[in-house]
């Protein structure tokens, strides 16, 4: 199992990350060579001037519309229909831009022959390589996992195993703590044995991987068995730290103090929050000059359809507490909370016809780049809540303020993860996203959230 950014990735999602940009630039050497008839005549085309910078530029472009097309997503990748439908966008995507960038940069481009025929053969092999990615025949038998303990996180981590078939993982089943409810299902399977024989079960089911979901350890925990195992090479870890690398969630199920402050993470030394800050500076002062021309056609549009006020002002809590007035261009009727706070919800009848298109592509948090120039907020981290909701959601949720110990983001794990909430319960499963966020901060989990916000911007995902 491969982990990147604290979070598990399939082994076949990297397979075809990494060995995709060989694919583009051996199909172009491929097209250089049957366009021109022999290799000496390809090599001399390859070896021109520009040659290096095309080729890097093509297969760059190429990359990121697979990536955008969800073309990593095995998911996508085993429905055939849809694997042929994402695969003709991106390359499409990519054949478009890649003309547009010829048309003023002409130095740039590949031959037309070359590059017709490198576009037919990077069809073809992209295509069949997903296939046979898919089929798994490159890939070891699955990893064979046993639940140790019938406790709700152990529950919860076998359902999104289920769901992530593209992880090569098999789970064996649950060993109940007193040995009593054999063979009854909990999720699927169900329970195969008891806690006191794990050792014989692990060697009969040749398990790789024991994942520990007591529901309560005093007196039921294996602690000599289970050292043993982990001293013959079987992997031995808890349910939560398992959860949280599958999900990129930190599960507040029982969760304890003491594996918050026990666990690795939480690293935030002086140097790592210095560059992110003069990222957010730098960033938000580039982005606010290239977008002043956008600003002021949604502000008309803000006008003419329901007049003043352009901004929407509010007051948020940020780092540590401190209150902030944050700023979003005006999506809704005027007066849209009369009645008291409210959260937003699917089909709000105050959002306006400009407001909806605001929001689906995330458009009316442009002002907020001033928020971050100011400091109070960052361009990454936990979305900032209203102080009636912090209030709230702190009374029923727990560790919920511990958010505030990063600054708020106009964009976050949580955002492009899930979906807006609007319940008790869809705040608690963003709160999860955001302590994993808190616990693994650094600029390449930054950059992940940030070409993901693109992606859902570009295809209004996940919008009210």
């Amino acid at each position: 199992m491969i982990r990147v950014l604290g979070q598990y990735v399939a082994p076949r999602t990297v397979v075809l990350a990494i060995t995709d940009s060989t694919l583009l630039v051996a199909s172009i050497a491929l097209a250089a060579w049957i366009r021109f008839g022999s290799i000496a005549d390809a090599t001399w085309y390859l070896s021109q001037p520009y040659a290096a910078a095309q080729i890097c530029i093509a297969t760059s472009i190429c990359w990121i519309c697979l990536y955008y097309y969800d073309l990593y997503n095995m998911e996508v990748i085993a429905r055939r229909a849809e694997l042929m439908v994402h695969l003709m966008q991106a390359l499409g995507t990519t054949a478009l831009l890649l003309a547009l960038l010829y048309y003023f940069l002409p130095d740039l481009a590949l031959g037309r022959g070359v590059s017709l025929l490198a576009a037919a053969i990077v069809c073809v092999s992209l295509l069949a390589w997903r296939l046979g990615v898919d089929s798994g025949k490159f890939f070891r038998p699955a990893h064979r996992v046993l639940i140790a303990g019938t406790g709700e996180g152990g529950i919860r981590l076998v359902r999104d195993i289920v769901r992530r078939p593209d992880l090569n993982l098999k789970v064996v089943g649950f060993l109940d703590e007193k040995g009593e409810r054999i063979g009854q299902p909990l999720v699927n399977p169900g329970i195969v044995g008891g806690v006191s024989d794990i050792t014989d079960m692990v060697r009969r089911e040749r398990v790789d991987w024991v994942v520990l979901a007591f529901a309560e350890r005093r007196g039921v925990m294996p602690a000599m068995d289970l050292l043993r195992l982990r001293l013959s090479g079987v992997r031995v870890e808890e349910a939560h730290s398992v959860y949280e690398n599958l999900t990129g969630r930190v599960m507040l199920d029982r969760l304890s103090p003491s594996w918050l402050f026990l666990s690795e993470g939480f690293r935030k030394d002086y140097l790592r929050m210095l560059a992110k800050r003069i990222t957010d500076v730098v960033i938000s002062s580039a982005a606010l000059i290239l977008l002043f021309p956008v600003c002021l056609l949604i502000s008309v549009a803000i006008f003419l359809e329901s007049g003043g006020p352009i901004l929407f002002r509010q007051e948020r809590v940020g780092f540590e507490g401190r209150i902030f007035k944050i700023l979003k261009f005006r999506s809704m009727v005027k007066d849209a909370e009369s009645n008291g706070p409210q959260w937003a919800m699917q089909g709000d009848a105050r959002i306006t016809r400009v407001g909806k298109i605001l929001r689906n592509y995330r458009l009316d948090e442009i002002p907020q780049l001033v928020n971050v120039l100011k400091g109070d907020m960052s361009l990454v981290g936990p979305r900032p809540e209203r102080p009636e909701f912090v209030k709230l959601l702190g009374e029923q949720i727990p560790y919920f303020v511990e958010r505030q110990s990063v600054r708020p983001g106009i964009t976050g794990w949580a955002q492009v993860k899930y979906q807006y909430v609007s319940s008790v319960e869809g705040a608690k499963t963003k709160l999860e996203y955001d302590l994993f966020y808190i616990k693994h901060l650094s600029f390449f989990l930054d950059l992940t959230i940030v070409l993901r916000t693109v992606q859902v911007v570009l295809f209004a995902r996940g919008s009210l």
